[in-house]
């Protein structure tokens, strides 16, 4: 099965192009089923379907769904919701709406990850197609299965002998309900269903990201850094797709300018991604909605099956060198100035702008300390002796 997550800056057609692709391989005998994790759901709107939080056939070989987060969330942590409801109303003084502070942000997007992971593992179709939320949002999704399980291994066993030990006492002194073995059991089948998950998101013969542009400098900006960020996490970017292409006599007279401005745009993103294909849309001249006409611009990809693998990347490679190591981690578009490094405890730190990251060494690494490190053509050289 292959799992083909869609994302880029809002408005640039994801939900279209996502479309567009379910329709053709479904056309082309495929079982597919499309998932819109964007909470603004436009799927119905585009393939011209009611579309429910259940999967819903749209043709013949496809499935179409809106996942449903409050639903998702009731399954993935009923018993911990329930007692994080208890642990604020003991607290409150009333007029207070709980159950609008149970999706705390990032978790909605977590049990969006839980949604494909369940239909995955049912292996009853042969492609999952996800129609993602704008960038930021997508980032938080993808980010957020490795720091939640992290936190959770980190915090959860010293938690759970804390409260055996002084529970009843607190609980009494505090009035503050103490979580039950039951709890903490539930919290271990989370943090089990987030290895699994991490385990698929990082697997480069299954999931593949395509992030969606257009040619204006701004949405190539947010791209380029879309695509770094993506590999700050080695998720697998196997293609860039094109929007809203203008054809040349379109762009005559008035918006004359624009040829020039379009040219310069479409030569940046296919010099920026000569190591990812990169496919073009242009802009048609009616209204993209309904499958009918959707299947007709399914040629995007040429040749191409839009189901395979388009192309992998090594993002971080490890090598000796006489008495040091060299750990190369692939990090185009960004500049010396917009990142930092850090090392602790067996792991390195790597920010850029806002985003950070924290990697385990691996084992050859584990005890040796950096020594140096620097950025040259998109490769963050590391030595560490």
């Amino acid at each position: 099965m292959r799992i083909i997550l869609y994302t880029g800056k809002g408005g640039v057609g994801k939900t279209t192009i996502a479309a567009v692709t379910g329709i053709k391989l479904a056309s082309e005998g495929k079982k597919v089923i499309i998932m819109s994790t964007d909470q603004a759901h436009s799927l119905s709107d585009s393939l011209d379907v009611k579309l429910t939080y259940e999967p819903t056939k749209v043709i013949k070989n496809l499935e179409a769904m809106e996942i449903d987060v409050l639903s998702e969330s009731e399954k993935s942590w009923g018993e911990m919701q329930e007692y994080i409801k208890q642990l604020i109303s003991s607290r409150a003084e009333g007029g207070l709406e709980v159950e609008e502070l149970l999706v705390f942000p990032g978790l909605e997007e977590l049990f969006s990850l839980f949604k494909i992971l369940d239909i995955y593992e049912k292996n009853e179709h042969d492609v999952i197609i996800v129609d993602c939320a704008p960038t930021g949002e997508t980032l938080t999704l993808l980010k957020f299965p490795e720091m939640f399980a992290n936190m959770i291994e980190k915090i959860l066993p010293l938690k759970r002998k804390v409260v055996k030990a002084t529970g009843p006492a607190i609980e009494k002194i505090t009035k503050i309900p103490m979580p039950k073995d039951s709890l903490f059991a539930e919290f271990e089948k989370l943090f089990k269903r987030l290895e699994e998950l991490q385990t698929l998101m990082l697997n480069k013969d299954v999931l593949s990201l395509r992030i969606v542009s257009t040619p204006e400098k701004i949405v190539i900006k947010e791209t380029k850094r879309n695509f770094t960020w993506l590999h700050l996490y080695d998720y697998n970017v196997d293609a860039i797709i094109i929007n809203k292409v203008y054809p040349k006599e379109a762009l005559e007279g008035y918006f004359n300018r624009w040829v020039s401005l379009q040219e310069e745009g479409l030569k940046e993103l296919e010099d920026s991604f000569r190591d990812v294909p990169v496919f073009k849309l242009m802009l048609q001249k009616h209204e993209l909605r309904s499958v009918e006409t959707l299947k007709k611009i399914g040629g995007i990809y040429g040749e191409l099956d839009p189901s395979d693998v388009l192309a992998r990347q090594k993002i971080f490679t490890v090598r000796q060198n006489e008495e040091s190591y060299i750990m190369n981690v692939y990090l185009p578009f960004i500049e010396k100035s917009d990142m930092d490094l850090g090392q602790t405890d067996g792991e390195i730190q790597i920010t850029i702008k806002n985003e950070k990251r924290c990697l385990l060494l691996p084992k050859q690494l584990q005890g040796k300390e950096i020594v140096s490190a620097k950025l040259d053509k998109g490769i963050l050289a590391i030595k560490f002796a």
